[in-house]
């Protein structure tokens, strides 16, 4: 993250950001919130790269990182969600107000977060925990908010205090440093210091072979990616999201004569997303991201054409 101590309406730093970085901050979890605080000793506040985008539909997300609302897996009571009497309900903006940023915050400062995603519902533990109680928050919300880079991420760090009616005409997000980088909404007209951001990765829209890839990425940018932690595999999966293939594909390749896989920068392969899919390793094969579903990785011949991701640095 970059910290950039010149006064500019949200538009101007969006600008700013684009031509001199990638964009505007955007932030996935509390691991990239408190990397964004250490980046700077200024206090005060500073434009990020979320922003209202009041005419479009509201989005789903589940308030834990890296858990993907799908509609397919969705228990909706019947008739839910109806919006009574024009009021927006089931954990929307005005909700999370009153009860679900308060209790998101608790859960972030003394846990983890709030229950999120199905198999957390369904798990034995969490229905023993909530015991008679017949109705609880979970981590399920649903935003018109978006980030600058297009990323879909679901982290919101929102000051209860701070996050009022007033988010209709103050459509742009700051983060308050002297307030533990709590967020709150602004007018986008404001002129304030603002955080950019540097991605490592970078998606290519062209059809390769995985050895073309390969050189591809040495020549143009760094490298093919490698995914060594649960982090670079949900911003690389982002990036994947935008694809024009199923698959795109990763650094990961086999090696026959020794009968392991690598990473061909070097890193240790100890992270690992592999789908279940009972293909057998064999010669020729190397790695590929699913662009769709949960993201998870399959071994694809490498004379196979996708998209795939560079390293930048």
């Amino acid at each position: 993250y970059h910290y950039i101590s010149e006064n500019k309406t949200w538009s101007e730093a969006q600008s700013y950001c684009r031509e001199k970085y990638t964009d505007l901050a955007t932030v996935y979890d509390m691991t990239d919130m408190k990397r964004l605080l250490d980046s700077t000793e200024n206090q005060g506040e500073a434009w990020i790269g979320l922003y209202n985008q009041t005419d479009s539909n509201r989005t789903w997300h589940w308030s834990l990182p890296g858990v993907e609302y799908n509609e397919s897996e969705a228990k909706w009571l019947e008739g839910q969600p109806n919006d009574h009497e024009g009021k927006l309900e089931n954990c929307n903006m005005w909700l999370i107000l009153i009860f679900c940023v308060s209790c998101s915050n608790y859960c972030r400062e003394h846990h983890t977060d709030l229950v999120s995603g199905v198999h957390q519902l369904e798990d034995e533990e969490f229905k023993k925990a909530i015991g008679s109680n017949n109705q609880v928050w979970i981590g399920l919300f649903r935003d018109t908010w978006r980030w600058s880079d297009g990323s879909s991420f679901s982290f919101r760090h929102w000051d209860h205090d701070s996050f009022d009616k007033q988010q209709n005409e103050k459509k742009c997000a700051l983060t308050k440093l002297d307030e533990k980088g709590r967020w709150k909404c602004e007018s986008c007209n404001e002129t304030k210091p603002f955080f950019c951001y540097d991605d490592k990765v970078i998606l290519i829209n062209q059809s390769k072979t995985w050895v073309e890839a390969l050189y591809y990425c040495r020549e143009n940018h760094y490298d093919l990616v490698s995914i060594t932690n649960l982090n670079e595999q949900r911003w690389v999966q982002e990036r994947a999201k935008k694809a024009n293939t199923p698959y795109v594909w990763l650094g990961l390749r086999y090696t026959c004569a020794l009968d392991f896989w690598f990473w061909v920068s070097d890193e240790a392969v100890g992270y690992k997303n592999w789908v279940s899919d009972g293909v057998m390793d064999d010669c020729d094969m190397s790695e590929a991201m699913d662009t769709g579903g949960q993201h998870k990785w399959f071994r694809k011949p490498d004379n196979e054409t996708f998209n795939f991701i560079c390293s930048k640095f």
